[in-house]
């Protein structure tokens, strides 16, 4: 049996976006910007995915960048608003447990004389909202905060956060990454003031190398990008027509299951997390006092004392069990997770920690099987690794 354990780092492409795609492949293949009606009729796709993606968020089609992904998104929203802003201020406020993709261009921008915050969080992940609200100043002109961590699944209060910062700096502009969350949860950037949100297609059963940056209208960006002036001069190059017309079509189908989704994924997760529990040594990480319903529903970190990550998730492997030692984007670095050390996992737990994530496809089979392997592995896994 296979279990695929691992979608938070990536999700089978649908059916129904492999069809679409296939479609723009193989019969509307033309350059969006020619101006014959093969160009036109792809054309058209760009348009449908910007409505499919705007009513989901409630927001206006004008307010969509397609981008290669959440890595572009998360660059383009950051240094093209610090660049844009700053005459207004060189301050930045981010949290401890961003992703990559986020913390590496604020590290970028330092560079280019800018000043980070790097506001904490608590045990389960959440961040301190009052000590981010503290380090706002007159200065600063942005803030960056995930709606959901990607490896331990807490979800972000982003629209209490929003609220406070804007009450002491109504200058400051919001940037959510929000690429574990679309899909997974009902978002309205208007209503939760948020100015920009970043997403990611291969999230959402999507193809890899789609994804967009939703921007407030009037909020001042430069794009990072130059050429051609396609995405209205925000992200110039000849669009991936194919990737953007499977995302909408991805966008469209998460949306219109979104609550039956939600309720799978959280059975999934809670049973997963219960039979886990039970087993010695165990630790569940990013579980606040709310309980799992107060998490995103597809990702659990879990914690395995007196073995190595990396010997388990291997173990796991040959018997078909695929997860993941944490973010995705950072595997191939032997660094400890910074959102571990963040929420004060033990030391000696740093290197025994999982992450098990769901999508819509996933079964409670695939779940138990796993939970099976788990079970029989660790006590024989133990007793070599103490050798």
């Amino acid at each position: 049996m296979e279990a695929y354990l691992d979608n938070a780092a990536t999700t089978k492409v649908s059916a129904a976006v492999m069809e679409k795609m296939n479609q723009v492949f193989m019969t509307d293949f033309g350059n969006p910007s020619s101006m014959h009606q093969k160009g036109m009729d792809a054309e058209q796709y760009i348009k449908e995915a910007k409505r499919q993606i705007a009513d989901t968020l409630k927001c206006e089609p004008s307010e969509l960048v397609f981008t290669s992904g959440g890595t572009e998104s998360n660059n383009m929203a950051l240094i093209g608003t610090a660049l844009a802003n700053k005459r207004a201020g060189n301050h930045i406020i981010t949290t401890r447990i961003e992703h990559a993709s986020v913390y590496q261009p604020l590290l970028f921008l330092e560079e280019l004389g800018f000043k980070v915050t790097f506001a904490p969080v608590d045990e389960a992940g959440r961040v301190r909202v009052d000590e981010l609200v503290d380090a706002v100043t007159d200065e600063t002109i942005l803030v960056s905060v995930m709606y959901v961590n990607n490896e331990i699944g807490c979800v972000e209060p982003i629209a209490e956060i929003a609220k406070r910062i804007k009450e002491k700096n109504p200058k400051v502009l919001f940037h959510v990454d929000a690429i574990q969350a679309y899909g997974k949860m009902k978002i309205q950037p208007a209503k939760e003031g948020i100015d920009l949100l970043s997403v990611s297609g291969h999230k959402i059963h999507g193809p890899k190398g789609s994804g967009f940056l939703y921007i407030k209208n009037k909020t001042k960006i430069k794009p990072i990008l130059h050429g051609g002036g396609q995405e209205k001069g925000m992200r110039s190059g000849t669009e991936n027509v194919p990737a953007i017309a499977g995302l909408g079509q991805a966008a469209k189908d998460m949306y219109a299951n979104l609550e039956v989704n939600r309720k799978h994924l959280f059975a999934l997760k809670e049973r997963l997390a219960e039979r886990l529990s039970k087993v010695e040594g165990v630790t569940l990480n990013g579980i606040p006092k709310e309980g799992i319903p107060a998490t995103a529903p597809h990702v659990l970190s879990v914690s395995f004392a007196g073995i190595r990550s990396e010997v388990l998730l291997h173990a796991l492997e040959e018997r078909g069990v695929y997860v993941s030692s944490g973010s995705a984007c950072s595997s191939n670095h032997p660094d400890i997770s910074g959102t571990l050390v963040a929420i004060g996992v033990k030391k000696e737990l740093l290197d025994a920690t999982l992450r098990f994530s769901f999508s819509v496809t996933t079964t409670t089979e695939e779940v138990d099987y796993a939970a099976d392997c788990v079970e029989t592995l660790l006590p024989q896994l133990r007793r070599f690794f103490r050798k």
